[in-house]
């Protein structure tokens, strides 16, 4: 469903050097697969998700999902790739503050260019308990409420991949597993792939297949080897010069 073959991202500082954020050899899931992706802050996962899902650009290498390069899509080809094929729950909502709830799922399925199904907009936004909430508008609802209209808008289109950046971290706890249970049953339902990024030890604990992106990702596990040695000679000198005192 989807693999990454020597995927690399830098980015140009300003002194026209680069500064390297990703570089992935090789990583797939199965169509189907349901994996969560853990990781310290700054190793990259919302990197890597972005260009999964053709928000960015790699610098270079392959993300091939369901056949397709995307990379080598243009960028409105990859807009419309994305739409129909991938559904993505981002850490900051990214919903419509002039439309209500039901309205921002129902907008979801336009991007596609098909047939909007208020049926299932209304059930997705049922499971994730705002069945109340479908004529409020984004600035009416809570935090954690908005967050999970935009899980039933991922969800919308029945993507074959949906990408979820840190869903439950602006959710209230009592409305945490219901968002998690939700996604994955809808998922596994529909025959889903399911990528999530999260700090949530009591999320990941979930997944059967756990993923740790400082392993995959070289650039974060060689700048960690590089400091776990660096700290290694400064015990030694450390004990050398005690050694000699």
């Amino acid at each position: 469903m989807l693999e990454l073959k020597n995927l690399k991202k830098s980015y140009v500082e300003p002194d026209g050097g680069e500064l390297p954020i990703l570089d992935i050899p090789g990583w797939k899931v199965d169509e189907g697969e349901q994996v969560v992706v853990v990781g310290a802050s700054g190793c990259g996962k919302t990197t890597m998700l972005h260009i999964i899902a053709g928000i960015l650009r790699p610098s270079s290498g392959h993300v091939l999902i369901d056949g397709w390069d995307t990379p080598l899509l243009t960028e409105a080809e990859r807009d419309q790739f994305r739409a129909r094929r991938i559904g993505y729950v981002f850490q900051t909502f990214n919903l419509l503050p002039g439309f209500t709830a039901l309205e921002n799922v129902l907008l979801g399925m336009t991007f596609a260019g098909g047939r909007t199904d208020k049926h299932r907009a209304r059930d997705l936004l049922d499971r994730v308990g705002l069945a109340h909430r479908l004529h409020h508008k984004p600035g009416q609802m809570s935090v954690g409420e908005q967050q999970r209209v935009s899980v039933a808008r991922a969800l919308a289109n029945k993507p074959k991949l949906v990408l979820a950046d840190e869903p439950t971290a602006n959710v209230d706890v009592g409305n945490q597993q219901q968002v998690i249970d939700m996604l994955r049953n809808t998922c596994e339902e529909e025959g889903v792939a399911l990528i999530l990024v999260t700090h949530a030890p009591a999320v990941a604990k979930q997944f059967q297949r756990i993923d740790q992106l400082t392993e995959l990702n070289l650039v974060v596990s060689q700048r960690t080897a590089t400091n776990s040695e660096h700290a290694t000679d400064l015990e030694h000198d450390g004990a050398d010069s005690e050694h000699e005192a």
